[in-house]
């Protein structure tokens, strides 16, 4: 299985990106997949989760209402459409395929 992030970068308070995460070597639509995020020195934060169907989406107060999860299973992308930028959203952002398969993650910077 393999996740490759992407769509990081350097934005101001208030901007906007949008990451996406490919995955090959599974049948995509058959697993919930999640964004998750660290900043340096915290924990692992579980930011958003799709599930397979799309049905069914989870997302953290601290960025409900700022970013939107969503995925197409025909190519089989994972994406995080991310608003209202803050300098907390700061982080490393990973996708996940619970328990164990990450990608290499996306740097993501916010400044005021």
């Amino acid at each position: 299985v393999q996740l490759q992030a992407s769509g990081g970068g350097s934005v101001h308070t208030g901007g906007s990106l949008n990451l996406a995460c490919a995955a090959s070597g599974l049948t995509f639509d058959d697993y919930a997949i999640a964004w998750i995020r660290q900043a340096p020195g915290t924990e692992r934060e579980v930011i958003s989760c799709i599930s397979g169907s799309s049905r069914t989406q989870y997302n953290a107060e601290s960025v409900k209402g700022r970013f939107t999860i969503s995925r197409d299973n025909v190519k089989r992308t994972l994406y995080l459409q991310m608003d209202s930028l803050k300098p907390e959203d700061t982080a490393v952002y990973y996708c996940h395929r619970p328990p164990n398969n990450w990608g290499p993650g996306t740097q993501v910077t916010v400044s005021s």
